[in-house]
């Protein structure tokens, strides 16, 4: 998609490395530009069985490192299913990634009913009782990282509970994922907490075989064991596409000037969800399909 040079690809031409001019996108107000994005898409999100389903990950502007600073990091929620930027709020230099989640679910006017799926990473009391206090559900999920709950979740009597379990193939590589549910032990402390699952990838690719085990906590005390699989195989997708597409080269960014570095990430963001919203799987054929005729763009700004 073509633009001002305030706009996705406009630091790099014709594989020739050339000095940014991020003037422009330097006085933009990061803050505000991802509000007023994120309020708009979130009216456009798609709703998976009549609820939202958010994905909240993060992820560092590599590109935008210097000498001088680490590359900024911004914490994104994104909606299931078409993948679009909901919203996304930077990560402070001298915190972390927790704070910074509760404040990007701060930004959304209303959550009630939605589901927020969250990495290992974001397994934390603190984030369950913020998402609860929205009315809204969550899906969090229990790694190695975590070895005592880890431990404590797969010593319950797994092998007595009923599996779920669904196949896909693509890529070279076939997947077998096989779930269990049942309620939470009294001993889970999280907020709002009513079941816990195992979920178990099994994956095949040439004839060599990998499996990863790991355990779920949901506040959702109606969701079976499919509509877990498919919340969590969801998260898993848009941590891929969270990691922006190479379409626009972020890595490769020249702009590292203030604000610059994250204003040229939200309108990365727009551009590819933008390009989602009008049903685009692959997101360089239709980069390359709009850049042929700038009234294309136009066009899809207007009807999106």
């Amino acid at each position: 998609m073509p633009g001002p040079t305030c706009w996705p690809g406009s630091e790099r031409s014709a594989g020739r490395r050339r000095s940014p001019r991020s003037g422009a996108c330097a006085l933009i107000s990061a803050d505000v530009l991802d509000q007023v994005i994120g309020a708009w898409l979130h009216t456009r999100a798609t709703q998976a069985g009549g609820r939202l389903v958010i994905a909240v990950d993060g992820k560092a502007v590599r590109g935008a490192r210097n000498r001088e600073e680490k590359a900024p990091h911004l914490v994104a929620a994104l909606a299931h299913g078409i993948g679009a930027v909901l919203g996304q709020v930077a990560v402070d230099a001298k915190s972390n990634e927790f704070p910074a989640v509760r404040e990007l679910l701060k930004a959304f006017t209303d959550l009630a009913g939605a589901v927020i799926t969250v990495d290992a990473l974001h397994t934390q009391s603190d984030t369950a009782q913020a998402i609860t206090g929205r009315h809204a559900d969550y899906v969090m999920t229990v790694k190695a990282n975590m070895p005592t709950l880890y431990k404590q979740l797969k010593k319950l009597p797994w092998t007595a509970i009923p599996a779920t379990s669904a196949v896909s193939t693509g890529h070279g590589r076939r997947a077998r994922r096989t779930i269990k549910a049942v309620l939470v032990p009294a001993w889970i402390e999280f907020a709002g907490a009513a079941q816990v699952a195992q979920v178990r990838r099994t994956v095949t690719k040439k004839g060599k075989k990998t499996v990863e085990v790991v355990y779920l906590i949901t506040s959702d005390r109606d969701a079976d064991p499919a509509t877990l699989a498919a919340w969590v195989r969801g998260h898993w997708e848009i941590e891929n596409r969270l990691h922006w597409p190479l379409t626009y080269q972020e890595d490769k960014s020249l702009v590292r000037t203030g604000n610059a570095p994250r204003v040229m990430a939200s309108l990365r963001s727009l551009a590819i969800s933008l390009l989602r919203l009008d049903g685009q799987a692959n997101i360089a054929a239709a980069n390359r399909h709009h850049a042929r005729d700038p009234q294309r763009t136009l066009k899809l700004l207007q009807t999106a």
